[in-house]
């Protein structure tokens, strides 16, 4: 890739791409709220006493999840940061992987650790020889803080361990040979310079917790109702598309604030650290420090490995639960088998072979996509071009719209339109790839902008041809980083769930949908056929990212 103006007519692909398949379909929403206030579609009303009730909620689960999300996060954070501890390289993986499971998986986790026949349950009925399920998660408030703080953890550690790891310890030993006492240090000196760090992270968390629609839609029962499950019962159970209209512009314009500043804050992140790649830690030589660091571990294991566990033992457990007291477990490989049968022949029944197939298919499909586009809109920071900066701002302005807003758009576009319904699959992993693309445009980026310009220079007086110049500089440069890309993108495809809930037909299901209709099919046979697609689906995602912190080091996640 030489840095030529003539490469900045590439770009015009993914701008054509924008625009059709993003300002169009957002457009399409507008054009619906715009209708919704016409007298003529008084047939149906926008219920403004929903519309608030549904944003407060939205606010006030997102700002109770996110504080509690901090609260726990930051402790972990300053653990991980600051000391040196046996087995930290593997809960750092664990304690990351949480992020990038997919919906239904979290979703069945929680369901296997505290749902009717979870973990929890099957202890206390034993324990207290009860006939009935002792604890009811199903429905509360409480389930869902707990899966979203599950969810997003590790963005916290991630955001402010690193920062607090690069910290230069110069300025610390310069204050300490001055006078200052350690919680002097920590409140004027630490504290201060972490604080953008922090905050930035809050705001990642807000945002995710904001835009959650699987853990409300699945956890929450029929008593609560966010922006985002309010949007997919409007369009798809009550075919109010101009209720749904007004309700994602809502949610769009809080998204789009919320990215906004989560974008400013990274600008603020010019505190002194250190320039040194080896992060600046310590044993925990004190006692204190020791059971400081114990307790933490502990606290985060049973929070993000328990369900996780959960999963997997209860897809292979069998619970019989017929009598109080006289309950017994055992080993069973019945619900995997099962996957594969359809004994009652119910019209719901989703072949895994074709639903393992069709989420490849659309994975594959969109990781090409993502990763071409991506390239091109990274590659727009090294022409030099003026037009860089707002195209690289363009593309990511899918990241400030949730997955079921996108999902309306697309069907309001394009879905209901009889001419392009043969064409409706498509539609699938190209929302897929609106998705992955602002997360691939973070990865790749900042690996083509470290090329240094005099290598490029040094091949055009040599009269190398652009095309050897990618094949011999660029592309062995950011293999790494592009492989990250692609595996990240192939994976968010795979577990998405909020659009492809719009967008998918009963001949073409996926993995997570194929999870949601068992999950809400009655019988234990249908909740372990759940769980054993869940552990299937959270196997292929923990080996895709394991794959990357092989390739990349600890460090993969992307900023965001």
């Amino acid at each position: 890739m030489i840095r030529s103006k003539s490469a900045t007519y590439y770009l015009f692909i993914p701008v054509l791409f924008l625009l059709v398949f993003y300002i169009f379909p957002m457009a399409k929403i507008a054009g619906y709220v715009v209708e919704g206030f016409l007298p003529s579609t008084a047939s149906q009303p926008i219920h403004w006493g929903l519309i608030q009730k549904a944003t407060g909620f939205t606010l006030y689960q997102a700002l109770l999840s996110s504080l509690i999300t901090m609260l726990i996060g930051l402790p972990a954070a300053f653990v991980f940061g600051k000391y040196q501890f046996i087995g930290k390289p593997i809960l750092r993986v664990l304690f990351t992987l949480p992020f990038i499971l997919p919906t239904v998986v979290v979703v069945a986790g929680f369901n296997a650790l505290l749902g009717p026949n979870g973990w929890v349950n099957v202890a206390l009925m034993r324990i207290f020889h009860s006939p009935a399920p002792v604890i009811n998660s199903y429905g509360s408030l409480g389930v869902i803080i707990l899966a979203h703080v599950f969810y997003n953890i590790s963005v916290v550690i991630r955001v402010v361990a690193t920062a607090r790891e690069r910290f230069d310890p110069d300025v610390i030993n310069a204050a300490a040979l001055l006078g200052a006492k350690p919680h002097q240090i920590f409140l004027k000196i630490i504290l201060p310079i972490l604080w953008p760090h922090i905050f930035s992270a809050f705001l990642l968390v807000f945002l995710f917790d904001f835009t959650s629609f699987g853990v409300i839609l699945m956890l929450g029962g029929a008593s609560f109702t966010t922006l985002e499950v309010e949007i997919y019962i409007q369009t798809m159970q009550l075919l109010n598309l101009k209720m749904a209209g007004v309700l994602s512009l809502i949610q769009l314009a809080f998204t789009v604030l919320l990215t906004v500043l989560s974008g400013w804050m990274e600008n603020k992140k010019n505190a002194p650290l250190s320039p040194n790649l080896q992060p600046m830690l310590r044993k925990p030589v004190s006692n204190g420090d020791k059971v400081f660091v114990f307790c933490i571990n502990a606290i985060l294991i049973g929070l993000l490995v328990f369900p996780v566990a959960a999963l997997f033992l209860r897809s292979i457990t069998a619970a019989d639960l017929g009598q109080a007291g006289g309950m017994g477990l055992r080993f069973t490989l019945r619900y995997y088998a099962s996957l594969f049968t359809n004994q009652h022949d119910n019209i719901f029944f989703v072949p895994p072979l074709a639903a393992v197939g069709n989420s490849f298919v659309f994975a594959g499909t969109s990781m090409l996509l993502a990763v071409t586009l991506g390239l091109l809109v990274a590659f727009s920071s090294t022409t030099g071009s003026k037009w860089s900066k707002g195209i690289q701002t363009f593309a990511m302005l899918p990241l400030g719209t949730s997955a079921v807003t996108l999902g309306l758009g697309f069907a309001a576009a394009f879905a209901n339109n009889p001419a392009l319904q043969a064409w409706s699959v498509f539609l699938i992993p190209i929302a897929h790839t609106l998705v992955a693309l602002p997360f691939v445009i973070r990865i790749i980026q900042p690996a083509l902008g470290s090329i240094p310009s005099h290598l490029h220079d040094a091949a055009m007086m040599l009269g190398v041809r652009p095309n050897a110049v990618w094949k011999y500089i660029d592309l062995p440069i950011i293999r790494k980083p592009l492989s990250s890309a692609a595996i990240y993108a192939f994976a968010i495809s795979l577990g998405e769930f909020g659009a492809t809930a719009f967008l998918t037909t009963p001949e073409f299901p996926t993995i997570p949908i194929a999870i949601f209709r068992s999950l809400n099919l009655p019988g234990s046979l249908n909740y372990g056929k759940a769980l054993a697609l869940s552990v299937i689906l959270l196997l292929v995602c923990a080996a895709g990212f394991i794959l990357i912190d092989w390739m990349q080091g600890e460090d993969w996640l992307p900023q965001i």
